[in-house]
């Protein structure tokens, strides 16, 4: 029987995707009860805010900063689109691919000793008996005091003249002369790593620490029962079991470190010579020290496709992960 001609779709042009989606919305919100739309109205009323932030301090900055990485523009002036010129210079700067490539060592350096050191310490905090409140408590100081407070103790305590570490060790009988910890490539690199390290140790240990408490006794009653030794109770057990959590932790941590920005430029400023730069520390002094907002642009947003990559990686691995346990 044919539809009735009220109900026929009038062959007019079609609509756009967009608007297509808009309509289809509007017909939903019309049909829907009055109790649907007063918690669609509520809903909406109340991520208008977040919606607002996010568009005016994440969305805007980051369309803006592609934007000038393709202008020449300088403090005072928009400048004129130049394409990818400003990517070229720098992939042709030799301080800007020193600075790459000390991104990638003190993001790979800091990244692993955190999540041995937080594996370590939230096996012992997990073993403890007594005194678990506080210890737990204790552990979160370095990661809650602010950066630039901790980074500047560090900085006084690795000063060649009045630093407290080279006081100990002198008083240790381990050195006979003053370090300057700050003062060659290699020391200065490790000195920041170190203080990353110290820093976020915490958040590693933490977050472990709560997957350690998920994980049912039972099974390692069971793999002790079966002959495993303390060592393949961990790598057989525990390190399973905890691979969703540690991927998730070490997505965070790879993010923050590549991008990180306060606590190398308080310490050494990306000095001596560029030994310590970073894609961070250099845009900044590429666009606000010396005025090239352009070039200070397209060297921030050069980290951009590493992080990308990284991201999708781990988001595919945990993914990869949860199907695996689902077919299972």
């Amino acid at each position: 029987m044919p539809a009735p001609a009220e109900s026929a779709t009038p062959t007019a042009l079609p609509k756009p995707a967009m608007t297509r989606l808009a309509a289809i919305g509007l017909g939903r919100f019309r049909r829907a009860s009055r109790t649907e739309r007063r918690e669609w109205l509520l809903a909406l009323i109340l991520l208008t805010p977040a919606l607002v932030m996010l568009g005016l301090f994440v969305a805007y900055p980051f369309v803006r900063g592609i934007w000038l990485g393709l202008l020449d523009s300088v403090v005072g002036r928009e400048g004129d689109f130049v394409g990818l010129r400003n990517y070229v210079k720098l992939w042709n700067d030799d301080i800007f691919r020193r600075a790459a490539a000390n991104t990638f060592i003190y993001t790979g350096f800091a990244t692993s000793l955190k999540l041995t050191l937080g594996m370590i310490v939230a096996l012992m905090l997990n073993n403890l008996i007594g005194w678990k409140r506080i210890l737990r408590a204790s552990m979160l100081l370095p990661w809650i005091v602010p950066t630039v407070l901790s980074t500047l103790a560090w900085k006084w305590m690795f000063d060649p003249t009045f630093s407290i570490v080279n006081w100990i060790l002198y008083h240790l009988g381990f050195i006979r002369l003053r370090i300057d910890w700050l003062g060659g490539p290699v020391m200065a690199m490790g000195s920041v790593i170190l203080v990353n390290v110290w820093r976020g140790t915490p958040f590693f240990a933490i977050t472990l620490l709560a997957g350690l408490q998920t994980i049912n006794p039972d099974v390692y009653e069971a793999a002790s029962i079966d002959g495993a030794n303390p060592w393949q109770r961990f790598w057989r057990v525990t390190w399973p079991l905890l691979m969703p959590v540690t991927t998730v932790v070490m997505l965070f941590s790879v993010i923050q470190t590549f991008a990180d920005f306060q606590l190398v430029y308080i310490l050494t400023g990306g000095g001596p010579a560029n030994s310590t730069h970073l894609f961070a520390t250099y845009a900044y002094q590429i666009g606000v020290a010396t005025g090239k907002l352009g070039e200070g642009a397209a060297a921030s947003l050069a980290m951009f496709p590493f992080l990308f990559l990284v991201v999708i990686f781990q988001l595919w691995y945990i993914r990869r992960g949860e199907g695996g346990r689902g077919s299972a």
